[in-house]
């Protein structure tokens, strides 16, 4: 089977010289069709920069990212515009929702922009509230709901679109610990049940043990890679701390 994303021999440089920086470096690494796969790593390791880039936010300096056999590090602007739109998903930390519009609007924003019909809107948007159990807050604005049910509001819109890709960056950054469990318990029944294929860039050694595989980045590059496998999600818990501590050598500094 064709991996959904291929990352090849990925760079981020930044000055010239004796000033220049590279954030990656030579990063290479596939994620497979209904994979939730996590990204950690130290402070400054280059685990959001990579989110970025493989999410188009950012470009790569040299390298190939494939997303389902499109090249996207050759694309132009205007092409990575109507690409991300139509086949990536994004969840934020500080959810980017829009004030003036309720909880269905926000959610319906990339089916309106891509000028989906009435009728596929409104199905979608039900079957997603349901997934993330926001029904009864459709008719709410994002100031009348919770830090969570923003979130929820959040991965909604990013999932309403069906993406070939998820992409997740610290989504339970701003969240209780309740609410971060009742986002990643949606997601990886998402994951489980719809076979989406999620990205997520972590500190959180509790989000990431939802996740079935990490992967560890240091100075700008792929350091190691672990599997949940057969483990209890309490066990890969375990085992992710224990490597923080050795890549880190406190888990605290893994922010």
């Amino acid at each position: 089977m064709k991996p959904v994303l291929q990352v090849e021999n990925i760079t981020k440089a930044y000055g010239k010289g004796a000033n220049l920086y590279k954030a990656l470096n030579g990063v290479s690494f596939e994620v497979h069709k209904g994979e939730f796969v996590g990204v950690m790593g130290p402070s400054g390791a280059g685990k959001s920069t990579l989110l970025n880039v493989i999410a188009t936010i950012d470009s790569a300096t040299t390298g190939s990212i494939i997303i389902d056999d499109t090249n996207i590090a050759k694309m132009k602007d205007e092409q990575l515009a109507d690409f991300r739109r139509d086949h990536l998903g994004f969840i934020f930390q500080d959810y980017n929702l829009l004030d003036s519009l309720t909880v269905r609007e926000n959610i319906v924003l990339p089916l309106a922009i891509a000028k989906r019909p009435a009728t596929e809107i409104n199905e979608r948007v039900k079957k997603i509230a349901m997934l993330f159990g926001i029904e009864d807050l459709l008719d709410k604005y994002p100031y009348q709901i919770s830090g969570g049910q923003k979130q929820r509001t959040a991965s909604s819109r990013a999932l309403v679109t069906e993406p070939k890709l998820l992409f997740a960056d610290e989504p339970t950054g701003a969240l209780d610990s309740k609410s971060a469990t009742d986002l990643l318990e949606s997601l990886s029944d998402l994951n489980a049940k719809q076979q989406s294929t999620i990205l997520m860039v972590t500190h959180d050694a509790y989000a990431a043990s939802f996740c079935q595989r990490i992967l560890f980045i240091q100075d700008g590059q792929l350091s190691k890679e672990i599997f949940r496998g057969e483990q209890t999600r309490k066990q890969f818990f375990q085992t992710i701390l224990q490597e923080l501590t050795v890549i880190g050598g406190d888990v605290n500094d893994i922010v």
